[in-house]
């Protein structure tokens, strides 16, 4: 056995505190160690051909990094040994920097940790036996979960680069919120003109399937190798005799539902489009207002199709299909922000939330792009913009910023002035946060050249007096209570994850945050990725973005997809749970407790009690390799002690705690 031991000064990361030097000293009387040095940065090209060439010079059968977390740079030194000849999984990293340098000041005791932990791996790399990658196939077709813009995006760049999408949407469209809104902040570009071309090239895109009305119910399998059930909602029309021609829409007798695009700001039929530019632009009958299925009798729809398109007898299909990659695009909703009923919303008519005044002022919104308030249809000549409504406040709602509330309400304030050149606008505010491209201009073009009176504090009441709404405040930089009359009230809700984000995760074995937004597998170095390998993050589902950093994300997302697709095998990884049969009692503790149901209880032979004549079956459990990620849980909680985790045997671990032991009995 030859080891070698690098000590890693990190810059002065480690060597501000760690005597680095007498580091590497110590490690060179380490039984079995064989050559021991250290070097400014190993992790750099320079360090890593140090490792390479005193491998071969000293002839090591055996590595052990002593720097930073095995987290970040571990897969770095295993491709530096496997390319200078040795199995990848014979190099062990010693934490000196996390769980030493960064916290303790520089002391002998500092050092002398170091010294133990560096011990302490040399003891594990001693008992560490190589470990195998096997291939995995890959089923070269993508899943896009969303049909936003951020979905939209990643299933024309996966598709692009010549592989099958199905972009699976929820709602009768794609186009997401971004279909909503009126214009885009900060150029001011008509959001249907930018995204109306890219939800058409979806559609006449010959390698993009687009499944609206339908939701992925199970996930199950692996990276490569997706096996995904999708619910496809019954429309009650056939898409493929269905020509759009939309008589049955104006037919229908059924006119007075509350329109979700519309934000409850105007009415649809039980048949219906959400909105004209809808893609698929084929109708759906909403069967909890149609009337027949409620008792009624109708039909009408059925009588004046002159295709034949409209069947109420269908009923939902559950398909299964096959994916090598997700891309989860699910996007955000709005907080409800009738939780804080000191600014009436809901009570108060004239108090509407910002994407409700996003559809007012849209030309093809409820009132056809003309702002009227909606208690009376009168023509408004003030209005409040109120940010932070259910944002940055821990009492009410959320903690964290929602990144686009100061910029849509500059939007909102400059676009409504553009309309009613005499309108007063009034902007509440508790900090002005325009961290984009031309952000900061257009927020001071908004108060400079539009007039918008901006309001540094929070709005603590909104009340009635006469047909006005009394908005009071405090304004921070007066130092003093403020009142203000207004004819409109808009409320710069919170961006919150779908309140079906968990319950996804849970189908797709991710992990999500305190406030079930879907969780990156590194915020720095994997934003993209998550720990279940094969599934990427694109756009708001992740964290509140705004348009830019969504498509961003989105392509991003794509492109891990695209760099999977090119290989025709991945490699498994080879640390991960095995289950020793011959001692498994089959009583699936491991399979409750894994995190991302990579174990299953099989039926095997019971070699023991089986004879020629007579073969009996017992029940082991049996790891999926596709699918595991090492965690260790299982072995943890297995009471026969048959789930292992390889590279953590416990031979390793004990020598680790021997070595310690040893050093600490050598001090006294």
């Amino acid at each position: 056995m030859r080891i070698g031991v690098f000590v890693c000064w990190c810059g002065s990361n480690i060597a501000k505190t760690v005597d680095v030097e007498a580091v590497a000293e110590a490690a060179r009387s380490f039984p079995g160690v064989v050559y021991a040095t250290d070097y400014k940065y190993m992790c750099s090209e320079p360090g890593q051909n140090m490792v390479a060439e005193a491998i071969k010079e000293h002839n090591l059968d055996r590595v052990v990094i002593a720097s930073c977390s095995p987290r970040l740079h571990e897969p770095t030194f295993q491709r530096c040994i496997g390319a200078a000849g040795l199995n990848p999984y014979m190099v062990e990293m010693a934490n000196i920097r996390e769980q030493c340098a960064w916290v303790h000041e520089r002391t002998p005791e500092t050092t002398e940790k170091a010294i133990e932990l560096t011990r302490m791996a040399v003891a594990k790399v001693a008992k560490n036996v190589p470990l195998f990658q096997n291939d995995i196939g890959i089923t070269k077709r993508a899943l896009v979960i969303g049909g936003g813009v951020a979905g939209i995006q990643a299933a024309l760049d996966i598709a692009d680069a010549g592989h099958p999408v199905v972009l699976v949407e929820r709602t009768p469209s794609i186009g997401g919120r971004m279909a909503q809104y009126d214009k885009t902040f900060p150029t001011l570009d008509c959001a249907a003109c930018i995204l109306t071309p890219k939800m058409v090239d979806c559609a006449s895109h010959p390698l993009i399937d687009i499944w609206a009305y339908s939701e992925v119910e199970e996930v199950n399998g692996f990276v490569g190798n997706f096996d995904v059930k999708i619910r496809k909602k019954a429309t009650c029309v056939d898409p493929k005799l269905c020509t759009g021609c939309g008589l049955c829409l104006e037919k229908c007798i059924v006119k007075n539902v509350p329109s979700e695009f519309d934000e409850g700001m105007g009415l649809r039929r039980a048949i219906y489009r959400p909105f004209p530019q809808a893609v698929p632009n084929k109708p759906v009958i909403d069967r909890e207002h149609c009337r027949i299925f409620n008792g009624g009798k109708c039909g009408v729809c059925q009588k004046v199709c002159p295709t034949g398109a409209i069947n109420y007898e269908t009923v939902d299909e559950v398909v299964e299909e096959k994916f090598g990659a997700i891309v989860v695009a699910t996007g955000f909703e709005l907080w409800d922000h009738s939780a804080m009923g000191n600014y009436g919303y809901g009570k108060y008519p004239d108090v509407i939330s910002a994407i409700q005044f996003e559809r007012i002022m849209n030309a093809s919104g409820p009132t056809d792009g003309h702002i009227t308030r909606p208690s009376d249809g009168k023509v408004p000549k003030s209005i409040a913009f109120i940010s932070c409504v259910g944002s940055r406040d821990e009492e009410h709602g959320h903690a964290y910023c929602s990144k686009v509330c100061c910029m849509y309400n500059a939007k909102q304030a400059l676009l409504v002035k553009d309309k009613l050149h005499d309108v007063e606008t009034h902007v509440f505010y508790m900090d002005i946060r325009a961290n984009g491209k031309g952000y900061e201009e257009f927020v001071k073009r908004t108060i400079e050249e539009y007039g918008a009176n901006y309001i540094r504090g929070r709005v603590s009441k909104i009340y009635p007096d006469g047909d006005q709404l009394v908005v009071k405040g405090a304004d921070t930089l007066l130092g003093r209570q403020v009142e203000v009359r207004v004819d409109l009230v808009v409320l710069a809700t919170a961006m919150q994850p779908q309140r079906d984000a968990k319950d996804l995760a849970r189908k797709l074995g991710i992990s999500t945050d305190e406030y079930n937004w879907f969780s990156e597998a590194h915020p720095k170095l994997k934003p993209v990725e998550v720990l279940t390998d094969g599934v990427y993050l694109a756009g708001a589902c992740q964290y509140p973005k705004d348009i830019p950093d969504t498509v961003a994300q989105a392509s991003g997302a794509a492109s891990k997809a695209i760099g999977l697709f090119s290989k025709d095998h991945i490699k498994s990884e080879p640390m991960i749970a095995s289950i020793y049969e011959d001692t498994c009692i089959g009583c699936g503790l491991c399979v409750d407790v894994c995190p991302f149901t990579a174990i299953e209880l099989v039926e095997v032979v019971d070699k023991e009690r089986s004879t020629r004549d007579n073969q009996v079956m017992k029940t082991v459990a049996r790891v999926n390799e596709g699918i595991c990620k090492g965690c260790g849980t299982c072995s943890a909680a297995c009471r026969s002690l048959s789930a292992r985790l390889r590279g953590f045997e416990g031979s390793g671990i004990l020598a680790q705690i021997d070595a310690l032991a040893d050093m600490v009995k050598a001090k006294k």
